[in-house]
């Protein structure tokens, strides 16, 4: 087996984690918003992620760790250095989940986290750097726009005024949920404005697709991730009975609508083989079978790798929507509510995950991702990279979703040693 090299020796083995306690976390974390068909639901700031909050934190707390809670809610448990002083080697996700989620996304690469630090713990391992994990707030967006929050807001991608305003579809802002099951910490919430910045950030996560699967690699070494674009687009035509009204007469929004859901479509094909294009939620007015639609709102999400593509994909969309709502005769409003290039994770960091994993004794396979991840804010303040491994039929923001048990103790091994590694390596 081939030796990890830190930056103050050689380590002629590398670290194993205790599988069955890192899978152990995983199901009783899943406990909590549990659904019948074997998925989770809890979602970001309720009650239900309180509860998971304070069981995470208890475990830190259990292996020694401080705790700081920003002013957005992230949440960063912290295992001591030698030198106070060097910036900490962080990872972490999130434990938010979609309404019909999983128990793995974003769930593993935080309890993967905290299984550094008890093995490092067991292990009698100091390093010279802080290790933190961290629980970054609204990573899923499913309750509060934008997307990816609590990392967003650490990056400087927005501000923590607006993320702090947003409020889900019920009208309760993220600053009333924060201070309703009393996550709102008083510690910066930025970079800029004087949050600890991190020497290095590394994230495990299961890839939610299919190629790791397909290709039977149980690791895949991220070296970027697709660039975003989100849209909120609305519709505006005019409410008629659907009988006494001709074809040629109407102000149909939904007819609009459609034109613009299939333009989405062949606008993510002409630009293969990364370019993506989802219409996910549609909401329609008034939604009465003999009433030609009003008014109809709906989501776009533009994903390619390059930002220059993905920046044409976006001008295709709006040329469409001008051609439709003349065809149609119908107003379309369309907002841009996220938008991040792709990201190229540090080239450094990708090649010690590699390096982690042939010493294991595997191969691991370079891929981007397709999905966002608190690692593309991150990656804007300190080195980054990710380590993927499979999941079922490459299924997630699924009940169904699920991941091996030998792959969540690899990747989880994976990040062991190249946290510590990073944070120079020092026995007690």
């Amino acid at each position: 087996m081939e030796n990890i090299v830190t930056a103050s020796r050689t380590v002629s083995a590398p670290l194993r984690v205790n599988a069955e306690r890192l899978y152990d976390s995983l199901m009783t974390l899943a406990q909590i918003g549990a659904t019948a068909k074997g998925g989770v639901c809890r979602l970001a700031l309720t009650d239900l992620d309180r509860q998971a909050r304070e069981l995470v934190i208890g475990w830190a707390r259990e292996a020694g760790c401080s705790i700081r809670i920003d002013q957005i809610g992230n949440i960063f448990m912290r295992r001591a250095g030698r030198d106070p002083l060097r910036a900490a080697v962080a990872t972490g996700s999130h434990i938010d989940t979609q309404p019909t989620g999983g128990k793995f996304d974003g769930n593993y690469g935080v309890l993967a986290g905290i299984e550094v630090i008890r093995q490092l713990n067991e292990l009698g391992i100091e390093t010279e750097a802080p290790i933190e994990v961290c629980i970054w707030t609204n990573e899923e967006g499913s309750r509060f726009v934008p997307v990816m929050m609590g990392s967003g807001v650490y990056a400087g991608a927005f501000t923590l005024a607006h993320a702090l305003g947003a409020r889900d579809r019920d009208g309760v802002s993220v600053s009333e949920a924060l201070a309703a099951i009393k996550q709102n910490g008083e510690s910066p919430a930025s970079v800029a404005e004087g949050a600890p910045h991190f020497a290095a950030y590394f994230e495990a996560h299961i890839e939610q697709g299919p190629v790791l699967e397909a290709t039977a690699r149980p690791l895949g070494a991220v070296t970027g991730a697709l660039g975003q674009r989100w849209y909120d687009i609305t519709v505006s035509g005019m409410e008629a009975h659907a009988g006494p009204t001709p074809m040629i007469l109407r102000r149909d929004a939904m007819q609009a609508a459609a034109q613009l859901v299939i333009a989405a479509r062949s606008i993510a094909l002409d630009h293969q083989p990364h370019g993506r294009g989802t219409v996910g939620s549609m909401d329609v007015f008034p939604n009465s079978r003999n009433v030609i639609p009003g008014r109809v709102r709906f989501t776009v999400d533009f994903r390619h790798a390059d930002d220059t593509t993905l920046s044409a994909m976006d001008a295709s969309l709006r040329a469409h929507a001008e051609a439709v709502a003349r065809e149609f005769n119908c107003d379309i409003d369309i907002q841009q509510v996220v938008y991040f290039a792709p990201t190229h994770f540090d080239a450094a960091l990708v090649q010690s995950i590699r390096d982690v994993a042939r010493a294991l004794g595997h191969d691991a396979m370079d891929i981007v991702s397709g999905a966002g991840h608190d690692a593309v804010y991150v990656a804007r303040t300190c080195p980054a990279a990710m380590i993927f491994i499979p999941c079922k039929d490459g299924i997630s923001h699924n009940e169904i979703e699920d991941a091996r048990a030998e792959h969540l103790a690899l990747g989880a091994e994976v990040l062991l040693n190249a946290i510590a590694t990073t944070a120079s390596l020092q026995p007690t």
